[in-house]
């Protein structure tokens, strides 16, 4: 209720409002009623206060302080006996009033405080009872309509016509999910706000309004939807809402309930779909397909055509958190990867993300007879895209290794072992945040050549005593990686490794004792560099 309805009531026909007619549209909360000079104290927001002024008669100034102060707490109104003991209101008092839009009403003499107090505050009960009850029916109207089938885009229909403007529901990262009508330039501008990091939502707010500085300006209403994520998804209502509109408020705020319940359905039945294509991938990796038809009739059935060139890129948080322990770490994994899943949308590709422990498979899915690749020409500046907005939002470091194109899915066992491998080489060499593709070299090529025996025994004999207990845990097999990686330059060795050049220079010192021999000897880094790509090689096999 507002001030105009006020004067509008029954038994209040002969109050007028005297002063500040311009803030009749200011809300009723609550009425006060109260004869004493301290009542400011007791004053809050949207209050209403009915009195008789006895303590101000002859005292303007402690009035127009009362006035003030109200006004300075958004205070409704003021309701004002005037005749009973000021004779007439004071006019600096009125003059305030008009300026700032306070609104004072001059009450009928005839009808008690308590009486008008009484009146306003049934009005506002019937108001609220009225609104609870076209909130709850529109609540059921809602469920069922949910609970029939109709699904999203006719719920947003429908919650369009009781506001009479069109509706928008994104998802948490601005993304569009459903609308009542064809799209509208508002989702590019929720996008590129969400991007620049603005925050829709103050705390603690039912909705908020803004507009949108577009080519055409749009005013936007937007509401948040909780579900069982951790973020929230919006329903934008392209117009904004006045206070007057508490009940289209209600409303809109039951369907987001609604939406809310029918958003989780949907996201437990895309985690089933997802853990069941998670699960057919890793069968399919560790080779339990009895045969070819087998696999490609089953990567079909997850939209995984035998016909279609891919890509596969494997990824991983480059160190653990260690503020978190081994299941948090695991979470927070989760977290990213389907954050970047979630990023990869955003490419012209079609893309099938994978878990499988710490890392991440992304099979990058080329175009229907695209023999060259070309349609994931880009595939280096989308990672390194992803890359900086994992930066961003979790402050942690991702890397990735891709393999080569292959033509079939029937393929993508081999890409996945190439990804793995230029992830691997890429970690091997100390690098941070990198994206690298998968090199063919000729040398293991060579060495798949050996027997497996006399690999092991070349690389024991060669690197036995730096993997010897109590000497791995100073690092030793990883600096001389990194050290014969860089060429052997030490300060390289030491920006890669993120330690003091002295630790470095004291690593090899520690190597050459425990080999008997001068790195600075070219057979010597020869065959060291050979046993360490056989030994990444029989990791990796």
């Amino acid at each position: 209720m507002n001030i105009d309805l006020f004067v509008q009531l029954p038994e209040l026909k002969q109050a007028r409002i005297v002063a500040g007619m311009q803030g009749k549209t200011r809300i009723i909360s609550n009425v006060k009623m109260m004869d004493a000079p301290d009542i400011i104290h007791y004053l809050t927001h949207g209050d209403l206060l009915v009195t008789t002024a006895y303590h101000y008669a002859g005292k303007p100034e402690r009035l127009l302080e009362l006035v003030k102060a109200m006004n300075e707490k958004g205070c409704a109104g003021l309701g004002i006996k005037q005749e009973r003991f000021l004779g007439k209101i004071p006019a600096v008092v009125l003059d305030y009033a008009n300026e700032t839009n306070f609104s004072i009403i001059a009450l009928p003499e005839q009808i008690g405080l308590s009486s008008v107090a009484n009146q306003v505050l049934s009005a506002i009960l019937d108001q609220r009872t009225n609104e609870l009850k076209t909130a709850l029916d529109t609540h059921r109207t809602f469920s069922n309509h949910i609970v029939s089938g109709k699904g999203l885009p006719h719920l947003l229909e429908n919650v369009a016509q009781l506001v009479g403007s069109p509706v928008l529901l994104m998802n948490e990262r601005c993304q569009l999910l459903s609308s009542s009508n064809t799209s509208s330039p508002v989702v590019n501008g929720m996008e590129y706000l969400h991007r620049m990091g603005y925050a829709f939502f103050t705390e603690g707010s039912r909705y908020s309004s803004f507009t949108l500085l577009m080519n055409h300006p749009k005013t936007v209403t937007v509401f948040p939807v909780y579900t069982d994520k951790a973020k929230k998804g919006i329903l934008v209502i392209l117009s904004s809402f006045s206070h007057e509109e508490s009940q289209s408020v209600l409303l809109v705020e039951q369907a987001t309930n609604v939406i809310a319940f029918e958003l989780m359905k949907e996201n437990a039945l895309k985690q089933y779909t997802k853990r069941a294509k998670n699960e057919f991938f890793l069968h399919y990796l560790n080779g339990q397909y009895a045969s070819k038809e087998e696999v490609i009739n089953r990567a079909k059935e997850f939209g995984l055509y035998n016909d279609r060139p891919y890509k596969c890129v494997a990824g991983r948080l480059d160190q653990e958190e260690l503020n978190l322990g081994f299941k948090d770490n695991h979470i927070e994994s989760e977290k990213v990867f389907d954050f970047v899943e979630e990023e990869l949308s955003i490419f012209p590709f079609q893309s099938h993300l994978f878990i499988k422990g710490e890392m991440c498979f992304i099979l990058l899915e080329g175009e229907e007879g695209d023999t060259t690749g070309e349609s994931l020409q880009s595939i280096e500046f989308a990672l390194e895209m992803i890359q900086d907005r994992v930066t961003l939002h979790f402050k942690r470091s991702i890397s990735f290794g891709y393999s080569h194109l292959c033509r079939q899915f029937w393929d993508v066992q081999e890409a996945h072992k190439e990804a793995l491998n230029a992830l691997h080489s890429g970690r091997l060499s100390g690098n941070r945040q990198f994206v690298q593709g998968y090199q063919a070299k000729d040398l293991q090529k060579l060495l798949r050549m050996i027997p497996q025996e006399d690999l092991v025994e070349f690389c024991d004999f060669n690197l036995k005593k730096l993997t010897e207990p109590g000497v791995t845990e100073m690092a030793l097999i990883q600096t001389l990686a990194v050290y014969l990686e860089t060429h052997c330059q030490i300060s390289e060795t030491a920006k890669r490794l993120y330690v003091h050049r002295n630790t470095i220079i004291y690593r090899l010192e520690k190597i050459e004792e425990l080999l008997g021999k001068s790195l600075k000897d070219p057979d010597t880094t020869l065959h060291l560099r050979l046993a360490l790509r056989i030994q990444h090689t029989l990791e990796t096999s």
